[in-house]
């Protein structure tokens, strides 16, 4: 089940952006939205530039419930070649495991004994959310063994960079150390957008698995148009919904809308199982969200390569003591449309004063931009950026020269060699004072000598 090169050429490809775009800072900034959430943890990231703007206990561990199944298409995805063309076969014991479970299947049990396209398995375990299709799989990519699969998950996990998350088992049952957090989750997905198929599987409300008379039908009433009733958002796409009694309900979802695309994860929402008098909250979240950041929010640029951000004292210039500092790129970031520039705070970090000659374009310090609005309970990172010299300025040789002197004269060295001078001739003299006196009264005693 090797992957093709071709298949892994392109996805090195869709990791490299991934990577260049998708870290999230720990530091992420946190609009003011005005919705009550009833998630007790969530997180909305604009997937055109990676920033997260808004979040609530993203970083607390909760039980992900069903989410895990994105995980566990990561991981099948990454060991079949073809989901079309590879087949499985259904065993009556891979899916006993989840007898007594309660557990929403997909029908996978009507093909006990037949085979099975991987396509067909993923549809199953992402639409309906059945457990029954993710441990066939969880079976057939670890060679017969779940444990392994689910040690796989776990070793994806960390490679992509989660810190807080550990899988117990592919399907998301209740396991008190099976964990994660809403940016653990949005990580993953990110990532599992940039696999095929994913956001079409994902996105889809009711398919036809070969064989079967009656369709898989989603589980997300966001995107569900027909079922969806006030759930249903025209502007959500996928991606995964869970719910256990110990996890409430969780949601992991796209909104996207007049060029803009915002993943949200929500997570522990009171679940009642009570179906008469449950509210599907992650759902309500998602909406109230999506509806805030594409109307409140916009792409903005908040820093300019062509407007000075401030002065650096330069020496050693012949008529020209300071040169202007300006970005290295243009800073754009997604801000509340009713943004200032007042609301835009940069702080530098350069040197007191630089040396010419230097080259326009030569980085010589760094800012930090902030937001630091009414939308914003405190002051908050957006960027960094390198600042660069605007213009190109020349050494003066004689400027140079003089300062080489005055460097030489000032130095450490310099100063001891001299102190050591002033030493060695004050020795002198004392000893050459000695010396005449010493001479004179030598002289004294020769003259009464001879008047003898």
């Amino acid at each position: 089940m090797k992957k093709k090169i071709s298949i892994l050429l392109s996805t090195l490809l869709v990791l490299c952006t991934f990577f260049s775009i998708t870290f999230i800072p720990a530091n992420a900034i946190s609009y003011k939205s005005g919705v009550k959430l009833k998630s007790n943890s969530a997180l909305l990231i604009n997937l055109d530039t990676g920033q997260t703007v808004f979040e609530k206990k993203a970083d607390k561990k909760r039980y992900p419930a069903s989410t895990t199944k994105i995980m566990t298409y990561i991981v099948v995805a990454e060991h079949v070649d073809n989901f079309k063309k590879t087949m499985v076969e259904i065993k009556q014991d891979v899916l006993d495991v989840l007898y007594g479970t309660g557990s929403s299947v997909a029908n996978i049990s009507a093909h006990v004994g037949e085979k099975m396209t991987v396509l067909d398995l993923l549809y199953s375990m992402m639409v309906p959310s059945g457990n029954d299709a993710a441990v066939v799989l969880a079976d057939y990519v670890g060679g017969g063994s779940i444990d392994k699969f689910v040690s796989m998950m776990n070793e994806k996990a960390k490679e992509l960079g989660c810190k807080n998350t550990h899988f117990k088992n592919p399907d998301g049952l209740h396991d008190d150390d099976h964990y994660t957090t809403a940016t653990d989750l949005a990580i993953m997905t990110q990532y599992a957008l940039t696999l095929p198929e994913f956001s079409k599987i994902t996105n889809t409300t009711t398919y036809y698995v070969e064989g079967d008379d009656f369709p898989l039908v989603t589980t997300n009433y966001l995107i569900d148009a027909n079922r969806g009733g006030s759930y249903y958002y025209q502007y959500a796409q996928g991606v995964k919904t869970g719910t256990t009694d110990e996890a409430g309900h969780c949601l992991v979802t796209i909104g996207s809308a007049d060029g803009y695309s915002y993943l949200g994860v929500f997570l522990d929402s009171p679940y009642d199982p009570d179906p008469y008098k449950d509210e599907y909250g992650t759902m309500i979240d998602a909406k109230e969200l999506f509806r805030w950041s594409l109307t409140s929010l916009e792409l903005n640029q908040v820093a300019s390569s062509e407007t000075p951000i401030c002065e650096e004292k330069i020496n050693l210039a012949w008529g020209k003591n300071s040169v202007q500092l300006v970005p290295e790129k243009n800073i754009n970031a997604i801000v509340p449309k009713t943004f200032e520039d007042s609301d835009i705070k940069i702080e530098m970090d350069i040197p007191d004063s630089v040396d010419a000659p230097i080259k326009e374009g030569e980085v010589i310090g760094k800012a930090t931009v902030y937001y630091d609005g009414s939308k914003v309970k405190e002051k908050t990172k957006l960027a960094e950026v390198n600042l660069v010299s605007s213009e190109t300025v020349e050494r003066s040789g004689i400027l140079y020269v003089l300062s080489v002197i005055q460097s030489i004269i000032v130095s450490k060295w310099f100063i001891v060699v001299i102190a050591a001078i002033v030493v060695l001739l004050i020795i002198y003299i004392i000893i050459s004072s000695i010396i005449k006196r010493r001479n004179r009264r030598n002289r004294r005693h020769v003259r009464r000598y001879r008047n003898f």
